[in-house]
C-alpha cells in the first residue's frame, strides 16, 4: 500500500514537499488539510460519531450536535439532515447550512447487492411506520432511504436493523458506498459469473475499516456477472463486468473513473481480466490509489473520475499493479455489449433451478413502511427468503415456484406494482428532490409520479424502451446525463415572466448500448406545468421520424433541433 498518514510511502513514490501544497495527495507528501472537510476528517474518524451519537446526542437532542459532526461525520453512519420545509428552491444556495437544516434526519440503510431477507425487509418497514412517518424510497443504488428521523431514535434504529444483518456503516461520507451487485446474482439462467462472493468479502474485510475511512470523497463500487450488465458499470469509481478469457474462463473485466454530477466521465477499462478470488484484493488496491493519489485541495476534483482522466489508463494500471498489488494483472478481452432493451429485470423471468423470480415496479423508486412489510409478507407466502433491489428503484422476489407466480403477480398489482409496467412507469426514475434534499431546487417525486400517468393517458399506444430521469439539481444523484430525457431542476422563467420550477432538458443520453451522454439543445428549458406537454411532443416526433428499430437515444442524437423542442 501506498501512503497515509500513519503510512508513508516508499522512499522512490514520494518527493519532498515544497512550498506549493498541490492537490493535497498524500502519496506525495501533502498531508495538510486543505479545506474543512479534510480538516475535521483529520480531526477524527467518521466512524468514531456513533459513540457520541449513542452517549450523548441521543440523549441531550439536536441541539448538542458539534457542528462537523452533524454536516459531516455523522453521514458515515447514513445521516444527513433533511431540508427543513417550506424554503423554495431559489434558497437553496444562498442559505447557510444552518438555515437549511431541519431537526430531522434522512437515513440511508445500506443494502450491499440489493440483497434482502424477507425479515430484513419487515424489518425496515417496520422502522418506517414507528420512526419515519411511514416514509421509504428505493434508491437507484438499491438501498432504501427513510426520512423524519429523530436523533433519539437512532440507537434504537440501529438496534432493530442489527438485529436482522442491516446496516448503515458508511451508506454515506468519504468512505466506501454500498456496492452494487447484479440483483439476479447466482440464480440467472444467463449469468457469466456469480459475483456474490466478492461482494461478500469486500464488505467483510473494508466496510467500517479505517483503512478507507477517510477518502478524499465518496467512493462507488459496482460488480455484476450479468451480460445484462445491470450496475450501470459505466459510471461507478470502480466497476467489475463479467467476461469469459478465451484461457482462463469467466471473470470480471476491470473499469475505473466513472461519474457523474456536473464534471460526467464514463469509466475506462484497464483492460486486465480479474479472477473471482482477486476482486477484494484488486479493489482494494484502486481504493488505496484514490485514498493516497486522490486530489483533496478541491471538493469538486476530489473524485477518482478526475485522476484517471489526468493520469491515463495506462499510468493507471502500472501504479496499480506496482505499488499496490506488486504483480502484474492478466490481460483480458472485453465484455460484449448487452443485447436486451431493458436492463432491470422487471417480469416474470426462469431461475437457473427452474423456479422464477419476478421483478416489478414502484413509481420512481416510492413506496412505505406498510407496504414494505406487505411485500416482504407476498415473498413469505409465494417465494423463500430472498428479495432483491434494483439500481432501476425497482424490486425483485426471487423463488417463486411456476405455480405461485400468478397469484404473487395479483398480490403485487393489488399493491400498485406492475409487472409489466408500460415504458413510462418502468423506465421513470427520480431524486429525492426539494422536498427533504438540502441541494435540490424543484420537486422530483410527485412530479415524477404524475408525469407517468399522464403520459400513460395521453401515449397509451407507445411501447418503445424510454429512460426519463428526474433531478433537483445539478449533481445527478438520479443520472440525467445517460438517459433518453434527463431533466435537471432549475428555476426558469415562464411565458409571463414569472420564476418556476423547471428543467433543463438533456435527450438521448445511454448505458449499456452505445453508451454516452445526452444532448443538450440550446436555450432548452421546460417549466414543470409544461412538461408533460414537451415529452408528449417529442416521443410523437420519434414516432414519425425513426428508422426502423431506431432507440430513442440514437434519433436523438441525428434529430433536427426543431424536432427536440
Amino acid at each position: 500500500m501506498a501512503a497515509s498518514p500513519d503510512r508513508p510511502a516508499a522512499a522512490s513514490t514520494r518527493r519532498k514537499a515544497g512550498r506549493h501544497r498541490g492537490e493535497g495527495q498524500w502519496a506525495v507528501g501533502h498531508f495538510t488539510p486543505l479545506n474543512g472537510n479534510e480538516q475535521f476528517k483529520k480531526d477524527d474518524d467518521g466512524l468514531n460519531v456513533r459513540t457520541r451519537i449513542e452517549t450523548i446526542y441521543s440523549k441531550a437532542g439536536f441541539d448538542s450536535i458539534d457542528p462537523n459532526d452533524l454536516r459531516g461525520r455523522m453521514r458515515w453512519w447514513g445521516l444527513y439532515t433533511q431540508r427543513k420545509p417550506g424554503i423554495d428552491g431559489g434558497k437553496t444556495a444562498i442559505l447557510e447550512p444552518e438555515e437549511l437544516d431541519d431537526k430531522y434526519f434522512m437515513l440511508r440503510v445500506r443494502v450491499d447487492g440489493g440483497r434482502l431477507t424477507v425479515a430484513q425487509l419487515r424489518a425496515i418497514g417496520e422502522v418506517s411506520e414507528q420512526y419515519a412517518r411511514g416514509t421509504a424510497d428505493i434508491t437507484d443504488r438499491q438501498n432504501i432511504q427513510l426520512h423524519w428521523i429523530r436523533i433519539e431514535d437512532v440507537p434504537a434504529i440501529w438496534e432493530k436493523l442489527e438485529g436482522v444483518g442491516l446496516s448503515t456503516t458508511e451508506a454515506c461520507g468519504d468512505c466506501p458506498r454500498v456496492i452494487i451487485g447484479s440483483p439476479v446474482a447466482g440464480i440467472a439462467e444467463d449469468e457469466i459469473i456469480d459475483g456474490t462472493p466478492a461482494v461478500e468479502e469486500i464488505h467483510e474485510r473494508y466496510i467500517g475499516s479505517k483503512e478507507f475511512s477517510n477518502l478524499p470523497r465518496k467512493f462507488k463500487t459496482a460488480i455484476s456477472g450479468s451480460p445484462v450488465q445491470d450496475v450501470v458499470h459505466e459510471i461507478n469509481d470502480v466497476a467489475f463486468v463479467g467476461v469469459v478469457h478465451p484461457e482462463h474462463g469467466p471473470g470480471f473485466d476491470l473499469w475505473v473513473g466513472g461519474g457523474l454530477s456536473t464534471n460526467p466521465k464514463l469509466a475506462q477499462r484497464l483492460g486486465t481480466w480479474v479472477p473471482l478470488d482477486e476482486v477484494a484484493d484488486v479493489w482494494a488496491g484502486v481504493v488505496g490509489i484514490f485514498r493516497d493519489y486522490g486530489y483533496r485541495r478541491l471538493r469538486n476534483r476530489a473524485r477518482l473520475k478526475f485522476l484517471v482522466a489526468d493520469w491515463g489508463i495506462e499510468k493507471f494500471r502500472q501504479v496499480l499493479e506496482d505499488e499496490y498489488l506488486n504483480r502484474k494483472l492478466i490481460d483480458g478481452p472485453a465484455p460484449e455489449e448487452p443485447v436486451q432493451k431493458w436492463r432491470d429485470h422487471v417480469g416474470v423471468h426462469r431461475q437457473q433451478d427452474g423456479r422464477y423470480y419476478v421483478g416489478f415496479a414502484p413509481r420512481v423508486g416510492r413506496v412505505d413502511g406498510t407496504t414494505l412489510t406487505k411485500i416482504a409478507e407476498l415473498a413469505a407466502a409465494h417465494g423463500s427468503d430472498r428479495l432483491r433491489t434494483t439500481v432501476e428503484q425497482k424490486m425483485i422476489i426471487l423463488d417463486v415456484a411456476q405455480d405461485q407466480v400468478d397469484a404473487l403477480v395479483a398480490g403485487l398489482e393489488a399493491l400498485d406494482f406492475q409487472v409489466n409496467p408500460s415504458p413510462f412507469r418502468r423506465g421513470t426514475m427520480a431524486c429525492t428532490g426539494i422536498e427533504y434534499c438540502k441541494l435540490a431546487i424543484v420537486e422530483t417525486k410527485g412530479r415524477g409520479a404524475s408525469l407517468i400517468d399522464e403520459l400513460e393517458r395521453r401515449l397509451p399506444d407507445f411501447d418503445e424502451p424510454l429512460t426519463i430521469n428526474l433531478n433537483g439539481c445539478p449533481n445527478a444523484c438520479a443520472r440525467i446525463q445517460v438517459a433518453d430525457i434527463g431533466l435537471k431542476g432549475q428555476l426558469v422563467l415562464d411565458d409571463d415572466g414569472n420564476q418556476v420550477e423547471g428543467y433543463q432538458v438533456h435527450l438521448g443520453g445511454a448505458l449499456g448500448l452505445e453508451a454516452g451522454f445526452g444532448r443538450k439543445v440550446r436555450g432548452l428549458k421546460v417549466t414543470a406545468d409544461e412538461l408533460p406537454d414537451y415529452i408528449e411532443r417529442v416521443l410523437r416526433n420519434f414516432q414519425e421520424q425513426r428508422e426502423d428499430g431506431e432507440r430513442f437515444a440514437t434519433w436523438a442524437a441525428r434529430a433536427e433541433e426543431g424536432a427536440l423542442k
